[in-house]
């Protein structure tokens, strides 16, 4: 396996101080990280999220998506409960990248919706990989989950690794006038479980 542990440091956030585990993909070069809170162990399910970058939505506040608010929703869950985790996986984009994903937002903005654009590109509608989870969780010391996530795809990662997951958690968060049709794109294109009446913080 080509993923590598780096390092452990201490992550003050708004919602409680994580710390911050530090991965290198040897083959590739793509650095990962995994944010754990509290004690894990691997005897009980921990609360968790396989969270792919996304630098709109996470540190630029964007409103096309939903990824933002997953993640310091994600965040606040785990600091409530007092332990979980958090794999923040360096594929931008679905695995476009970032510049890809400029693009492609430029194609939806002439009316295109997010699988159309990918594809228009040459690119699969998601092109994310997931084998670098099973070396980040041993680490970390995580065998059983409950899964923030509202994609199945997600799921079928972890377990392909060997993880069992008790629990699929939704994280439906941020819907606004910006991402409703992306959101919609997303459950009927993309088969992401998500249901209206579970949507929370609605901002229209």
């Amino acid at each position: 396996m080509s993923i590598k542990y780096i390092a452990t440091s201490k992550l003050p956030t708004p919602w409680g101080v994580f710390a911050m585990h530090g991965f290198e993909d040897t083959e590739t070069g793509k650095e990962h990280v995994a944010l754990t809170y509290g004690e894990l162990t691997s005897t009980e399910a921990m609360l968790g999220r396989i969270h792919s970058e996304c630098l709109t939505g996470d540190a630029l506040f964007s409103l096309r998506c939903d990824c933002g608010f997953q993640l310091q929703t994600a965040m606040q869950n785990i600091a409530e409960k007092g332990q979980g985790f958090i794999l923040y996986l360096r594929q931008e984009g679905r695995g476009i990248g970032l510049l890809n994903k400029i693009r492609a937002y430029e194609l939806q903005d002439q009316g295109a919706n997010t699988v159309e654009a990918n594809e228009r590109l040459g690119f699969e509608a998601d092109m994310r990989k997931y084998d670098m989870i099973e070396p980040m969780l041993k680490q970390i010391g995580v065998s059983k989950v409950k899964l923030m996530t509202n994609n199945p795809r997600k799921v079928k990662a972890m377990q392909a690794v060997g993880i069992e997951v008790v629990e699929r958690v939704p994280l439906q968060v941020g819907k606004n006038r910006y991402n409703e049709d992306y959101l919609k794109t997303k459950s009927t294109e993309l088969g992401h479980m998500m249901t209206e009446h579970h949507f929370i913080d609605d901002e229209k």
